[in-house]
Formats: structure tokens, C-alpha cells, sequence
């Protein structure tokens, strides 16, 4: 049942503007990085790379690169929750920049930095035009968020998979349809399908087999067998992140018309992503699901 691959949906590229301060009490910026995925400085002025160094960095990154105006760093795998590598970056200026290099987050407004521009003067147009257009994309993600909360309040499959979540089948629909278990990459999961009159749902119970590495659900997809049209799907989890060693519920409800495809019934590939885009979960769902 489990499968681990990349997502497949297209990401934009992370960039975002760090704006240096002269206030001596400025915070350390931090920089979001990912194992196996490039993370670009850019600065204004050509960085000294006998200058710019990182440290403890020996097993957990590659050497750092440094190309004129540019420091490339890639992690040879993710960083433990708990790690913070320094990284001193100086200009040919004799100006220093200190760094700190942490894992990705967990939480579903974190992010990877792909490419980071150092800005030392806040007021030059290029600084503010950067800042200007992250707070734009923020916003928008913001606005884009808080629609899809308003239109799921409204949803019945939404409200299904609450009560599928919070254990209240019998307030639903649903009957049980059969067992499938799996395992994979650090998660032990069981799932549970259910069919119904015009709608199918499957509960995920999930175990996080991690020591150390919290898990939770990125996205749910599902899409058509046949021709890999992607369709609507409610999903709900029980916990925003399992911690390590703990267990969560996520529920996913689909209707009749997902499984339909040019007037005629069609089975449906079920997708979980986890936090870091990497599919781990693929189950087939069949149209007997949802059999009137």
C-alpha cells in the first residue's frame, strides 16, 4: 500500500529577501534547508571564500561552494529537528554575515530555501522590491488559505471526514469494505475502507516509527487510473503532527463523481505527500466503493 515517491505537483521556486540590520542585537538569520536539495546565498558583493566557512558541518553537508557572488550549500540528507549548523559568509569587503543552516519545519506554512538574496542596504530598490514581493506571496498564500477553510465549513465530504476522524462512524454513511496495511520509511500505517451510497472513505491510522522526526500529511490526491485527472477529495487528520513514537488518524471522503470518467465508472489511485512533498502512501480505490 505504501509508496514513496516525489510529489508531482509543481512547486514554485523559494526565494525570499534577507535584509541585513546594523542594530548589534539583530538575530542570526536562519536559512531552511533540505537533504539533497541546493540552497543559493546570493549577495550584492563577491564573498571571500577562504573567509566563509561552516561549522560541524563535516557528515551532514557537502563542502560549500562559492561562486562570486553566490555560496551553494547541500545537505547530504535532512537535518535532525534539533540540529543548527553556523555558517560565517564574508564579502570581499571584509563585511561578515552569520548564518544558521536548519531543517525544514513540519509545519504546513514552512519551507525550503531554495535561494536566499542578502541585501545589506534595507532601502535600495532591489531590497525593498524583494521584500515587497514576499509579503505579496504571503499574503495571497493567506487569502488562497482562508478560502479554502470557508468553502470546507460548508463541505459534506469535509464533514464526514471529521466525523470519520474523531472515531463517530456511526454518524455516518459508511460501511466497512476492507483492510489494507503497510509500511514504509519510518511510519506504520493501516487502512481502513469503508463504501457507501454515492460517496467511499478510507481512515488512516498512522504510527510514526521515528525516534526523532515528527511526521504529517502535506496534500491528498486522487486521481484517475485511466488518464491521471485529478479529482476532489476531503481529508482530515486528527493531529497536525504525530510526534515521534505516536499514532493520528487521517479520514479522506470522495463522491461518486470522482470515479467517473467519460460518463463511465473508473477506478481512482489514492495519494498521501508527507511534510516534505515525498509520496508514502498509494492505494487504489474501485468504483464498487461507491455502488448505488
Amino acid at each position: 500500500m505504501t509508496s514513496a515517491a516525489p510529489a508531482r505537483e509543481t512547486e514554485k521556486p523559494a526565494v525570499r529577501p534577507i535584509l541585513l540590520s546594523e542594530h548589534p542585537d539583530r538575530p542570526t538569520h536562519r536559512v531552511y534547508v533540505k537533504g539533497q536539495v541546493v540552497t543559493t546565498l546570493r549577495f550584492k558583493k563577491a564573498v571571500d571564500p577562504d573567509k566563509t566557512k561552516m561549522i560541524g558541518w563535516e557528515g551532514r553537508l557537502e563542502p560549500l561552494a562559492v561562486v562570486r557572488n553566490k555560496v551553494l550549500l547541500e545537505p547530504i540528507h535532512d537535518l535532525d529537528s534539533d540540529e543548527a549548523i553556523p555558517l560565517a559568509v564574508t564579502l570581499v569587503d571584509g563585511t561578515e554575515v552569520a548564518f544558521l543552516l536548519r531543517p525544514t519545519g513540519h509545519e504546513t506554512w514552512s519551507w525550503t530555501d531554495q535561494q536566499v538574496n542578502v541585501f545589506e542596504d534595507p532601502k535600495s530598490f532591489p531590497a525593498m522590491h524583494g521584500a515587497l514581493m514576499r509579503a505579496l506571496e504571503e499574503n495571497d498564500s493567506l487569502t488562497k488559505e482562508n478560502t479554502r477553510y470557508r468553502e470546507e465549513e460548508n463541505s459534506e465530504d469535509h464533514a464526514l471526514a471529521a466525523l470519520l476522524t474523531s472515531g463517530a462512524l456511526a454518524q455516518t454513511p459508511f460501511k466497512l469494505a476492507r483492510y489494507e496495511d503497510g509500511q514504509d520509511d519510518g511510519i506504520d500505517i493501516r487502512a481502513t475502507l469503508y463504501k457507501g451510497k454515492g460517496k467511499a472513505a478510507v481512515v488512516f491510522r498512522v504510527r510514526n516509527l521515528s525516534s526523532k522526526q515528527p511526521w504529517s500529511m502535506k496534500s491528498a490526491r486522487l486521481l484517475t487510473v485511466a488518464s491521471g485527472r485529478e479529482r476532489a477529495v476531503a481529508a482530515r487528520s486528527s493531529l497536525a503532527t504525530i510526534a515521534p513514537g505516536e499514532s493520528g488518524v487521517i479520514a479522506i471522503v470522495a463522491d461518486r463523481s470522482a470515479f467517473m470518467e467519460e460518463g463511465k465508472p473508473t477506478s481512482v489511485f489514492l495519494e498521501l505527500y508527507r511534510h516534505d512533498g515525498l509520496r508514502q502512501v498509494l492505494v487504489q480505490l474501485d468504483p464498487d466503493l461507491v455502488a448505488q
